[in-house]
C-alpha cells in the first residue's frame, strides 16, 4: 500500500468548518433547442468585440 499524504484525523476540516448556507431559488435552465437558441443569440446576435478585434469565448481566463 502507498503513503497517506497528511494524517487522516485533518480530513474534511474546511468543508466542516464552513456555515452552511442555503441554496438560493433560480430560474430554471432551459434545455435542449431552446438552451441552443440562447447559445446561438450570445455567440453570433450580439456580438461585443473587444479592443483586439476578436471575440474571445472565455473572457475571464487569466492567460499569460
Amino acid at each position: 500500500m502507498g503513503k497517506v499524504h497528511g494524517s487522516l484525523a485533518r480530513a474534511g476540516k474546511v468543508k466542516g468548518a464552513t456555515p452552511k448556507v442555503e441554496p438560493q431559488e433560480k430560474k430554471k435552465v432551459a434545455k435542449g433547442r431552446a438552451h441552443k437558441r440562447i447559445l446561438y443569440n450570445r455567440r453570433f446576435v450580439n456580438v461585443t468585440t473587444l479592443p483586439g478585434g476578436k471575440r474571445k469565448m472565455n473572457q475571464n481566463s487569466t492567460d499569460k
